[in-house]
């Protein structure tokens, strides 16, 4: 088992008995742990499965491809609207883990499922996320910020869309533009730093990039 995992879960104090007893499933259904993005990720054959987290009102198992699960009675829920593939489970007891301990194994076999038999999430293009006006203003006085978004990854420019159009005020959407602008020029990522590793990783938090 992995140290940071039991670090994590200790700390977790409102929910280290519930994410314990999440974590105990997952092994047991023959996934390996790994401590990725500050959380308890659970992987196969090098491929994410899925991870454990606790939040301020529940705590939750969440399947990296849940969208492919079938789900009748409706259990998984999307974590954001902006949430294409992954899907979660949320638990709000221990008594609520040990009922549903079938149903949740049942989900984790058929996610490992998914996974060997190489199924993917039909991702939304970055031509389907619309461009914010105060973006493409920005990009049409600027040839070389214009030239850098283009050279992003595509995963890279839907996290920019995402994050730029999550702001209900045009003002508020140009901040956030301006505030990535550095970011984008170097090729950068949302939760890259300039360190080059990212934001999520244990080992760097990624303040001296804010």
């Amino acid at each position: 088992m992995d140290q940071q995992i039991d670090d994590f879960i200790l700390s977790s104090s409102k929910w280290s008995k519930e994410l314990k007893e999440l974590r105990e499933i997952l092994i047991e259904c023959g996934l390996h742990e790994q401590f990725k993005w500050r959380v308890p990720c659970f992987v196969h054959n090098g491929k994410n499965i899925a991870l454990i987290n606790g939040f301020k009102e529940h705590c939750v198992i969440g399947f990296f491809k849940g969208a492919l699960l079938e789900d009748p009675e409706k259990r998984l829920v999307a974590q954001s609207e902006n949430a294409q593939g992954s899907r979660i489970l949320k638990f709000h007891s221990s008594e609520e883990i040990i009922q549903q301990k079938d149903i949740i194994r049942t989900f984790i076999f058929e996610a490992l499922e998914i996974e060997q038999n190489g199924l993917k999430i039909n991702y939304k293009s970055t031509a389907e996320f619309p461009f914010p006006d105060e973006l493409t203003k920005k990009l049409h006085e600027s040839t070389e910020l214009k030239n850098a978004f283009e050279l992003l990854t595509p995963g890279r420019q839907r996290g920019y869309l995402l994050h730029f159009n999550g702001a209900k005020q045009a003002k508020t959407r140009d901040e956030r533009i301006e505030k990535c602008r550095t970011r984008i020029l170097m090729g950068k990522g949302l939760n890259d730093c300039i360190c080059g590793k990212s934001k999520r990783m244990p080992n760097c938090d990624g303040s001296h990039s804010k």
